[in-house]
């Protein structure tokens, strides 16, 4: 499909970014990231390295190597949400070099920073919701996320199987996804532009990174049935916490999956209103979920405002909702994950049937 065009900018955008460009000159305050962010970097990968190395060279009990591997996963998860993604968006730090160390933790779990720069930065966070062009919503033929997509008898059971494939996200993203996205050249329909030899020594030099330290040097350390069994514990955990947390900010029953009309191709409203629409938080009051997550329970102030870090979030949050009270534009929250979690199986359901 053609590349949809949205609505003329009204004030609204406008008047966001000024109230929000007002409170960081009054604040006094950067953008990016601060010394809590920092300390949370550190105390995340630091775990993260500190149990690799246990599992792989001090070969613990099997009870605690299942329970090291189980947490593993999460502290995988929980870097990817805070440093990565910040990382990536360039908002961890002022310093260029800062932003793409901290984006390149991926590469070194498997993905490649260059792909997720286009998939997510570049058409996620443009394109939210829309069939055919955001990529996350496209989970075809496993799975319905949109009454726009064709619909299969298996769908009819997505609400009860769903827990089962995110738990295969990460093993199919770096062992599969990123190798498709690059032989094709494309992001779902989307072309991706041409990589030069850096990205390209990247994207070929940490995926056999990644290999040796993931698959090759584990094995020989602990042998096949070990790391197998670790690995696939590590990996379905990791694989279904980004999995969860990313969809229920966008795969649920008040986001809008608006589609471009037709003939010209254009969206019913601005960019800004569209982001609103098509997003949710979730859990904005429990400060463990939002430590945790990197702030993406605040995702409608994440896809507003993608380059400032997480860590200004519930601030910013209390501008964005005043504003969207003034203008008549609806927020949508749900106070409690669980909450998020239900609708999320509830629209599933509903996909599946509908």
């Amino acid at each position: 499909m053609a590349v949809p065009k949205f609505a003329a900018s009204r004030s609204f955008h406008a008047e966001l970014k000024r109230r929000i460009n007002t409170y960081f000159e009054e604040t006094k305050t950067s953008t990016t990231g601060n010394a809590s962010l920092f300390v949370k970097a550190l105390v995340l990968t630091g775990a993260f390295v500190f149990l690799y190395v246990h599992l792989v060279f001090f070969t613990p009990p099997v009870w605690l190597g299942l329970v090291e591997c189980l947490v593993l996963g999460l502290v995988g998860a929980a870097i990817g949400f805070n440093v990565m993604h910040d990382g990536a968006h360039g908002s961890f730090s002022k310093r260029r070099w800062v932003n793409q160390f901290a984006s390149f933790t991926l590469n070194v779990m498997g993905g490649n920073s260059f792909m997720w720069n286009v998939k997510h930065n570049l058409i996620h966070h443009m394109y939210t919701n829309l069939d055919g062009v955001d990529d996350d919503i496209d989970v075809q033929p496993w799975m319905r996320m949109s009454s726009t997509q064709p619909r299969h008898k298996l769908h009819r059971f997505q609400h009860l199987y769903f827990w089962f494939l995110y738990g295969l996200l990460y093993i199919a993203w770096i062992f599969f996804m990123d190798y498709q996205k690059y032989f094709k050249g494309k992001v779902g329909s989307m072309p991706i532009k041409k990589m030069t030899a850096t990205d390209q020594s990247v994207f070929w030099g940490f995926k056999v990174l990644h290999l040796f330290l993931f698959v090759v040097l584990p094995i020989y350390t602990v042998g096949f049935v070990s790391w197998l069994v670790g690995f696939v514990l590590f990996a379905s955990v990791a694989g279904f916490t980004l999995s969860l947390v990313f969809q229920l900010a966008h795969t649920v029953e008040h986001a809008a999956f608006p589609m471009p009309d037709e003939i010209t191709g254009k969206l019913e409203d601005e960019w800004a209103i569209h982001q609103i629409k098509t997003t949710a938080n979730f859990a904005t009051n429990n400060r463990v979920i939002s430590w945790l997550v990197g702030g993406l329970n605040f995702q409608v102030e994440h896809h507003l405002f993608p380059t400032i870090s997480h860590v200004h979030y519930p601030a910013i949050s209390k501008i964005i909702r005043q504003a969207c009270e003034e203008f008549g534009v609806t927020y949508n929250e749900y106070p409690k994950m669980r909450y998020a979690v239900a609708s999320h199986v509830a629209f599933l359901r509903q996909m599946g049937r509908a």
